[in-house]
């Protein structure tokens, strides 16, 4: 007998669960419409050099219809600024997965109508994390640019030092046989001249394309020489006498159809397989449910099944050791037909359920099945009988498996993921393929209220061993204080603003999200690619 769901939609707390999550999910999309609307007050200044706007382009590029997976959409928010009202996320870039001309991509695209497109404090980050899954993933990486290059009123040394790791990146793409593709749409000058400078192909749009190590500004400054723009760097000049493009295109729109009939010619899914064509059924449960049966606060608890049932082939799971370890969840399961593993929490992780889950994952190493990982747990159980029992050791066993297991992970955090129950669930730090966050999610070290009253019970001891009266208001203050601390850092946006996931998605997306996920593994494991010993250089 297949699972039966308990969720009973017509009660109060399925109600305020959904107001509350749905509230979160309003709050998600008006963020991410942000830095859109921002970009967007630019439209007529670049139509009237001939140009088309960031997201015009990316639209221009895609195949339409086919799906196109956005990453990073919260990048910087919060770290521009600690007002959450003005704060843009983005970081200027758009970045994601789709297709052109039918072959899976990584795509980033300079918002040029945010600040010229100039790179902000976490611009790095979300563009390293881009090029670090298009190598993992084995994703042609197609950059669209036009960029005033780093803000240098927010210069500190430790960009620039970092910001040499997207040239080498670009080359290791290259020398793993990974093409890279740049359009110059606009300005890459400085350092950002070698966007173009290591990619494989270039094209280059008359008039406004421009590369150049200095510009006609700095050049004068540095040597005197009074310089042309576009005798120094145009697209045209470096068509006709440089070398550095490959092809010519007359405007923004035939800019990019030359970058899809570049791809398109690579012929890059040549070494493919077949797509397998798998039947499979849909959910039997609407994952619609998903916002009214998930509390948006960690402390309440439900059981994950009842997500699974909604983000499986026909709700249908194997319940592998039900009975031990009963927090923690491993199940069998298929989405799109693709078979998976999925681990789950139901509270925190016990000596039994470490080692049910550690043997789980290396059951699914041996069958080369993927992983999901549902993060909704505190940690690691503590107190005297469970470190007797061996937590510390069945812990560490997880976190083994987990770092060695040769299998996709996909991780999720739906709910709470504190301390090294993160590890243990493939967290931020353990480099799954893909990572992304429910907009309740809450993570880091532990929670607010745990710190403060981790503190407070130290200041009550030094008090004691000092033989001194503690003073209970200041206390009450400190533990204030440490609880917002803790608590303002740990919330979804707050964590993807600062590249700690791929990103925040609607919770009725997973599915969607997943089956997107494990497609792109898939193919990455099924692709051919052939090496070099450098990357292709210009000559």
């Amino acid at each position: 007998m297949g699972f039966v769901s308990q969720v009973v939609k017509d009660s109060e707390t399925y109600a305020r669960n959904r107001a509350d999550m749905l509230a979160l999910v309003d709050q998600l999309r008006a963020l991410e419409a942000r830095p859109v609307g921002l970009s967007e007050e630019r439209r007529e200044r670049m139509e009237a050099r001939g140009q088309i706007t960031p997201r015009d382009r990316l639209a221009r590029l895609l195949d339409p219809g086919l799906p196109f997976l956005q990453l990073h959409s919260l990048a910087g928010y919060m770290v521009d600024t600690s007002n959450p009202e003005k704060s843009v996320p983005g970081a200027s870039i758009i970045v994601g997965i789709g297709f052109i001309a039918g072959v899976r991509c990584m795509i980033v695209v300079d918002d040029s109508g945010i600040k010229a497109g100039a790179m902000v404090e976490m611009s790095g980050a979300a563009f390293l994390s881009a090029q670090e899954i298009a190598l993992k993933q084995k994703l042609p990486f197609v950059h669209l640019v036009e960029s005033a290059g780093a803000n240098l009123m927010e210069y500190r040394v430790e960009f620039w030092a970092n910001g040499g790791k997207l040239f080498r990146n670009l080359a290791r793409l290259s020398a793993a046989g990974i093409p890279n593709l740049a359009v110059l749409h606009g300005p890459s000058t400085a350092g950002g001249a070698y966007m173009p400078g290591l990619a494989d192909y270039v094209v280059g749009v008359k008039k406004n394309g421009m590369a150049a190590l200095a510009g006609a500004a700095l050049v004068h400054a540095a040597t005197g020489e009074v310089a042309n723009d576009r005798e120094l760097g145009g697209s045209e000049m470096h068509a006709q006498t440089s070398g550095l493009v490959e092809y010519l295109a007359e405007d923004d729109a035939h800019g990019v159809e030359m970058a899809r009939e570049v791809i398109a010619a690579i012929d890059w899914n040549k070494t493919l397989p077949p797509r397998p064509q798998r039947a499979f059924a849909a959910p039997r449960y609407d994952i619609e449910d998903i916002a009214g049966l998930v509390p948006t606060d960690y402390r309440q608890p439900y059981d994950v099944r009842e997500v699974v049932a909604r983000i499986v082939d026909g709700s249908e799971f194997r319940d592998f050791k039900p009975r031990y370890g009963v927090s923690s969840v491993c199940l069998q399961a298929a989405i799109n037909g693709i078979a998976v593993g999925i681990i789950g929490n139901n509270g925190p992780i016990d000596p039994a359920g470490a080692t049910k889950a550690a043997q789980f994952i290396q059951l699914c190493g041996q069958s080369d099945t993927p992983l999901i990982f549902l993060n909704n747990t505190t940690g690691y159980m503590v107190g005297t009988a469970y470190e007797q029992a061996g937590m510390i050791k069945h812990g560490a066993k997880m976190i083994q498996a987990v770092t060695s297991v040769d299998v996709p992970r996909i991780t999720l955090y739906i709910g709470a993921s504190f301390g090294a129950g993160n590890y243990g669930m493939s967290g931020y730090a353990y480099e799954p393929d893909f990572l992304f966050a429910w907009p309740n999610a809450t993570t880091g070290v532990m929670g607010g209220e745990q710190a403060a009253g981790t503190m407070a019970m130290v200041a009550r001891a030094g008090a004691k061993r000092k033989g001194e009266e503690i003073d209970e208001d200041r206390l009450a203050k400190q533990s204030a204080l440490i609880a917002a601390h803790f608590d303002r850092q740990a919330g979804a946006f707050h964590t993807s603003g600062r590249c700690l996931d791929h990103g925040v998605i609607d919770p009725r997306d997973t599915r969607r999200v997943l089956g997107f996920c494990l497609e792109t593994v898939r193919e990455a494991r099924a692709r051919r690619v052939k090496p070099g010993s450098y990357g292709v250089a210009r000559f």
